[in-house]
C-alpha cells in the first residue's frame, strides 16, 4: 500500500525513480509523484498526476536533471485521488519536500494549528502537515528538523524528505511503515520495498519502528528518533531481480500460480527428517519441552493469511492434538483479548508488515506472550518482532492477490503441525505417512495446473453470475473461504462463503439457478454428509461446480483433483479455484495484477 523510492548518487534520478515506481506498482495506488534536485538553481522540481507511473511519466519534462531525488505511489487516505493530493508535497518557499506511508492521526488537530500561524495547505492530505512542520523548524540541521516534527505526530510513517538547503542527503524515518536501505557503490537508495531496489544492489538495510537514516551518495548513517547512534548492518537479499519480472506470462498472478509446485519443493527443501519422521523447524527458537508445554495455539493473519491460518489450525489440532483455533488480528487487537501464558501465539503475513498483525504482535509481546512469526519476507518487522518462528519461502509475489504465498503458508502450517506432533503423540507410522504426502505435493500441483485449459472453459461459462456462493465442511470450509475471497478480488463478482453444514440455517434461502454453488468434496469421512448437502442444492435447482477427488454426480461440472493425505488435500483443492479465479477475471476484462481499491501490503488500518 503506497510505495517510496529515494536515490542519491551520481546517475540522472528521474528515470531510475520512475522505474522504482513501476516495480511497487503492485501494491496498489492511484496516483504518483516524483520531485529532483535541480543541479543548476539548487532549486527542487516536482511532477505529480493521477493515475498509473506511466501517466505520471508522460508529464516529466526531457530537461528533468538531477541527481538526487524521492518518488511516491498514493493510495488515497485523506483526500481523493487528484494530482494535487499526490505526494511528494513540496513546500515551496522553503523548499522542503516530503514522501509518506502511513496515517498521521492527529493531522486535524496540527493542520488547524499551522492555519492559524498563517500556513496555506494545497492538499487535503495528512501528510502535507509533515512537510509544514519540517518546513518551519529553526533547527540547524535537517535531521534536527525531521525530528521536532516526528515529535508532534501521532500515527504511522515510512517518510523520506529532502531540502534545497542540504542538497546533500536525504533524511529517512520509519514508524510502522517499512523503510529499507539500499547500499550502493558511492550511491544510496531507500524504498518501502526490496522491489525496487533489487535491480541495483542486494546489500539493504531494514529501520526498526523509531529509527531514522541519514542518506549522503558516499555513506549512510542510523539513529533513533531521539538522536541516539544504531548501528545498522547491511544484509543481502536473497531474491534476484529477475523474481520480479513476469517470465513470459501475460500477469503476474498468471506466473506465480505456475510456480507454486517450484515454491512448495523450496519450503520442504532441507527440512524433512526421515530418520524419526519429522521435520527440522530450527528458527521457530522452540525447545521439545516448551512445545510439551503448550496448552493452546492461536493463529493471528488477515485476509489470505488468515484463512491460510485456519487451515492451519486444523491441521495441529489434527497432527498434534493442541487445541487452536485462527483470528483475524485486526479483530484480536481492539477486543482486550485474555492472554495465557501456556498459549502459543503465532502471526502469519505474507508481507510481514501488515500493521493490524504487527500491531497484534507488539501488544502481545507488551503482555508477556510468545510469539511465533510465519512470514515470507526475510528481516521484515514481524518476523524481527517474533520470538522465532519461520520463513514460507515462497519467492516475491507481486500479483496484489495472494497464490503461491497462500500455498506455501499452509504447506509450512503443515511441516509445524507434524513437527509438534511427532514431539507430542503423533506416532512414527503418521509421521512418515505425512511426509510421504507431503513429498507428493509438487507433482500434484504440477497434475493440477495442466487441467488450466478445462478450468477455463468452466470460467467462461459461469462468468456470466452476479453471485456465488462457495461452502466446504470442516476441512473445506477453509478452502471455500480464500476460493470465495479470490474471486470477488479479482472478477468483482459478489461471492460468499459458508460451511455445507449451514445450508439449512438461512443460505439455503438464496439458491436459484441464477446463483452458482461451488463445493469442495474431499473423498473423506465426510463425504456423504457433503453429497447430501449438493443433494439439497439440486432439489433447488441450484448449479454445482465441485472440487473433488471423484466425478459427483449431482454436479453440474466438477474438477477433479488428485488424492493426498485427508489432513494435507486443501492444499491442492484451492489451487483449480485459483485458475478459476483467474480465467473468470480473464473473461470479464478485469486489471488482474491491479485490482480496484486493493493494495499488496496493507501497512495501514
Amino acid at each position: 500500500m503506497c510505495g517510496i523510492v529515494g536515490y542519491i548518487g551520481k546517475r540522472d534520478v528521474a528515470p531510475l525513480l520512475l522505474e522504482g515506481l513501476q516495480r511497487l506498482e503492485y501494491r496498489g495506488y492511484d496516483s504518483a509523484g516524483v520531485v529532483v534536485n535541480s543541479p543548476k538553481s539548487g532549486a527542487l522540481k516536482m511532477v505529480k498526476a493521477k493515475g498509473r507511473v506511466r501517466d505520471l511519466e508522460a508529464r516529466v519534462p526531457k530537461r528533468f536533471a538531477g541527481t538526487t531525488g524521492i518518488a511516491h505511489t498514493r493510495w488515497a487516505t485523506h483526500g481523493a485521488p487528484s494530482d494535487v493530493n499526490s505526494h511528494p508535497h513540496l513546500d515551496p518557499e522553503n523548499q522542503v519536500a516530503v514522501v509518506h506511508n502511513g496515517i498521521v492521526d492527529n493531522a486535524a488537530d496540527l493542520r488547524a494549528k499551522l492555519e492559524a500561524e498563517g500556513v496555506v495547505f494545497a492538499s487535503e492530505t495528512d501528510t502535507e502537515v509533515i512537510t509544514h512542520l519540517i518546513a518551519r523548524s529553526g533547527a540547524d540541521s535537517l535531521e534536527e528538523k525531521v525530528r521536532e516534527a516526528l515529535k508532534v505526530i501521532e500515527g504511522t510513517y515510512g517518510i523520506a524528505v529532502m531540502h534545497a538547503d542540504f542538497a546533500d542527503r536525504i533524511v529517512v524515518a520509519r514508524n510502522g511503515s517499512p523503510v529499507i536501505l539500499g547500499i550502493g557503490e558511492k550511491e544510496m537508495l531507500v524504498a518501502s520495498d526490496v522491489a525496487a531496489l533489487i535491480a541495483h544492489t542486494r546489500q539493504v538495510v531494514t529501520l526498526n519502528d523509531g529509527e531514522m537514516a541519514t542518506l549522503k551518495a558516499d555513506d549512510f548513517r542510523t539513529y533513533t528518533t531521539s538522536g541516539t547512534q544504531t548501528n545498522a548492518t547491511p544484509e543481502t537479499v536473497e531474491w534476484e531481480a529477475a523474481s520480479f519480472d513476469m517470465g513470459g506470462h501475460d500477469t503476474y498472478m498468471h506466473k506465480e500460480m505456475s510456480e507454486q509446485a517450484e515454491a512448495v519443493d523450496r519450503v520442504l527443501r532441507g527440512r524433512i527428517d526421515d530418520r524419526f519422521s519429522t521435520v527440522h523447524l530450527g528458527g521457530l527458537n522452540l525447545d521439545a519441552r516448551e512445545a510439551r508445554g503448550v496448552r493452546r495455539i492461536k493463529i493471528l493473519g488477515c485476509g489470505t493469511s488468515y484463512h491460510a491460518g485456519l487451515i492451519g489450525a486444523g491441521l495441529i489440532e489434527e497432527l498434534a492434538r493442541i487445541p487452536a483455533d485462527a483470528e483475524p488480528a485486526s479483530e484480536f487487537r481492539y477486543r482486550n483479548p485474555v492472554v495465557d501464558p501456556d498459549t502459543l501465539y503465532i502471526a502469519v503475513s505474507q508481507s510481514g508488515e501488515t500493521y493490524d498483525v504487527l500491531a497484534a504482535v507488539q501488544e502481545l509481546k507488551r503482555k508477556g506472550a510468545r510469539v511465533l512469526g510465519v512470514v515470507n519476507v526475510v528481516g521484515s518487522a514481524i518476523a524481527r518482532e517474533a520470538d522465532g518462528g519461520t520463513y514460507v519461502h515462497a519467492g516475491p509475489e507481486v500479483c496484489v492477490v495472494s497464490t503461491k504465498c497462500f500455498t506455501n503458508t499452509v504447506v509450512a502450517f503443515a511441516l509445524l503441525a507434524l513437527h509438534l506432533g511427532r514431539i507430542r503423540d503423533l506416532s512414527v507410522a503418521d509421521g512418515k505417512r505425512i511426509i510421504e504426502g507431503l513429498r507428493k505435493l509438487p507433482a500434484q500441483i504440477e497434475e493440477i495446473l495442466a487441467m488450466e485449459p478445462e478450468i477455463e472453459k468452466l470460467a467462461q461459462e459461469y462468468a456470466g453470475a452476479q453471485s456465488m456462493m462457495f461452502i466446504g465442511r470442516v476441512r473445506g470450509y477453509p478452502v471455500a473461504l480464500e476460493a470465495s475471497l479470490k474471486l470477488k478480488e479479482i472478477s468483482y463478482i459478489h461471492a460468499e462463503a459458508y460451511p455445507a453444514s449451514e445450508l439449512k440455517h438461512g443460505p439455503l434461502a438464496l439458491i436459484e439457478p441464477a446463483l452458482p454453488t461451488v463445493a469442495i468434496v474431499p473423498n473423506d469421512d465426510l463425504l456423504e454428509k457433503n453429497r447430501a448437502a449438493l443433494e439439497e442444492i439440486k432439489a433447488r435447482s441450484g448449479r454445482i461446480l465441485a472440487v473433488a477427488h471423484q466425478n459427483q454426480e449431482k454436479a453440474d461440472h466438477t474438477i477433479v483433483v488428485p488424492k493426498n493425505e485427508d489432513e494435507l488435500d486443501p492444499i491442492l483443492m484451492g489451487i483449480p479455484l485459483q485458475l478459476f479465479a483467474y480465467h473468470t477475471a480473464l473473461a470479464m476484462g478485469r486489471d488482474i495484477d491491479k485490482p480496484r481499491n486493493l493494495a499488496k501490503s496493507v501497512t495501514v488500518e
